[in-house]
């Protein structure tokens, strides 16, 4: 039997009997993933644009109603730009790069995320995730008429599932009844709950924040005061809770966020009478309806190992932080974006099978960060001590006035790519004088290049940099090529090339992985020293 868990916002995927139930015996396919969300379709989305077949299943028709996740930070962006939906997230999402803090009445500082001109992208956009999730199902659905070898199934439950050594072998429950597939690769993408955790009998590590969220959008009427910037209130003198959080949304539809408590009847505050209460106390003489609203509590929580043998989690699947910050979809979409090449490679046969530890290398080492970072921003806004409560109050007093104590000011570090510093895929670092947000392991930063943009230029596979010197073309070691792109810092009068590319140096060379992330660099071409950074970026040794 089926049982909708949640209402659609959109019905993209219907149910259709597949070829697959009614084949006399398992049919095998190269990846299968489990989740339907935004995580899984890009994964899909990432694979299928190589030419590699995948199955996403999903217990729903669609995407599920409620903003959710609505902030989308500028890598996220750039990696949808890559896979083709980059620029319809950005035409339907409200763009905001400044952020006000208050302490009661007054306001404590105001910063700006991205103040360097030169990018394609902005810092984030407010964007409800069912229209995130849609503009990659509209995506996928572009690539499948021409080719891509994607299919989405809806309403295709997964209950069960067999490991083998080389495959895995599902159990799937349909409106038409049961039937088995097998998968040579199995992604988990079916969220915080994740099914498919609980099948293989693991579970999270971390902390559960002993507090309640109260999330509620609504469209407000009228004139308005609030600008489009994100505006956090710590102790706010109107209205409840013990800190309030407001962004615009697209659709005129605003997000407030009160914290509201451990110790709440959550049946009682999700009343549309008690959630209105606050409302009014927090807004004063508005009009508005309301649209979505969800109660939540922090988390911040990791797997031990994303890579389980033939099966590999990602996302909420495979962590979990505290919304402020806006590190989850953020960085679920960053999994996606390591994970997807280095599968691809493994089942071309262009790299072994441990490359994919890689992926929990490097994104384990991402969700640490994520987890320290949430984890800081959720201690602050919920001090848990009397000693806690007056330091904080300390800092946010002297922070209108004393520039020193702002960094102090935690409402949600709000997320940045990650830098896989010292990992093992990562090659030399020889430019000297190079600049420190381009070192090995960090994601390419945007730059003007002509009448476009650096990134546009680098697309999704090895990519040989170079700035004001000479390479060959392209250099293939052990069936990987790597091609040029060859530019110069007069290709940017604005300077901005050659700032975050050159620093001190006059030219430059960098190997860059197909996910944008510098692999290796050096002030002048090296052929044998290419060739050893690509064995050693696809986990080939050097």
């Amino acid at each position: 039997m089926f049982e909708d868990r949640y209402s659609l916002a959109f019905k993209l995927y219907p149910y259709e009997r597949s070829v697959d139930q009614d084949a006399d015996s398992p049919v095998r396919h190269p990846v299968v993933i489990m989740g339907g969300g935004p995580i899984g379709v890009a994964t899909a989305l990432d694979l299928g644009l190589q030419g590699i077949p995948v199955v996403v299943l999903d217990d729903h028709e669609g995407i599920g109603m409620g903003s959710r996740a609505i902030c989308f930070a500028k890598r996220c962006l750039e990696v949808a730009d890559r896979y083709g939906c980059g620029e319809p997230m950005l035409d339907k999402g409200v763009v905001w790069n400044v952020g006000k803090v208050f302490h009661k009445e007054g306001q404590v500082y105001e910063f700006n995320l991205l103040p360097e001109e030169g990018h394609k992208y902005p810092a984030f956009i407010n964007l409800q995730q069912p229209y995130f999730e849609k503009f990659i199902v509209d995506r996928v659905r572009e690539a499948q008429a021409k080719g891509a070898p994607i299919e989405l199934r809806g309403k295709n439950r997964v209950d069960s599932i067999t490991e083998f050594d080389d495959y895995v072998e599902l159990e799937i429950t349909t409106p038409d009844g049961g039937y088995k597939i097998q998968a040579d690769w199995l992604i988990g993408a079916d969220g915080a709950s994740s099914p498919l955790r609980g099948m293989m009998g693991l579970d999270f590590e971390g902390r559960v924040f002993q507090d309640s969220f109260l999330i509620a959008d609504i469209k407000m009427k009228g004139e308005l005061e609030f600008p489009t910037e994100r505006w956090f209130w710590f102790e706010p003198s109107h209205g409840s809770g013990a800190s309030t959080l407001l962004h615009k949304q697209p659709d005129d539809t605003w997000r407030i966020d009160f914290q509201i408590g451990w110790d709440v009847d959550r049946k009682e505050e999700m009343k549309e009478e008690n959630i209105r209460r606050r409302l009014d106390a927090f807004l004063g003489d508005v009009e508005y309806e309301m649209v979505w609203s969800s109660i939540y509590t922090f988390q911040c929580k990791r797997m031990d190992q994303f890579r389980h043998g033939r099966v590999m989690f990602a996302g909420d699947a495979a962590h979990q932080v505290s919304p402020f910050g806006a590190r989850g979809a953020n960085s679920g979409m960053q999994d996606v974006d390591n994970l997807g090449w280095k599968l691809g490679m493994v089942i071309r046969g262009d790299a072994p099978e441990t490359l994919l530890d890689t992926y929990s290398e490097e994104r384990v080492h991402g969700a640490d960060e994520n987890i320290l970072n949430s984890t800081r921003a959720t201690d602050f806004i919920t001090p848990k001590s009397k000693a806690s409560h007056i330091f904080r109050n300390a800092v946010l007093s002297l922070a209108g006035d004393h520039e020193f104590a702002r960094p102090l000011v935690n409402s949600g570090r709000l997320s940045v790519p990650c830098t896989y510093d010292g990992l093992s895929l990562n090659g030399p670092d020889e430019l000297v004088g190079g600049p420190n947000r381009t070192r090995v392991g960090s994601s390419c930063p945007d730059a003007p290049l002509g009448d476009g943009y650096l990134l546009s230029s680098l697309g999704n596979g090895f990519q040989i940099l170079t700035i004001d010197t000479d390479a060959p073309d392209e250099v293939t070691e052990d069936r990987v090529t790597a091609k040029r792109v060859a530019v110069s810092a007069k290709d940017d009068p604005s300077g901005a090339l050659s700032e975050r590319y050159l620093g001190k140096a006059s030219s430059a060379v960098y190997l860059i992985r197909p996910d944008q992330h510098v692999a290796a660099r050096w002030d002048h071409f090296d052929e044998d020293a290419i060739r050893a950074a690509i064995r050693t970026a696809c986990g080939k040794g050097a």
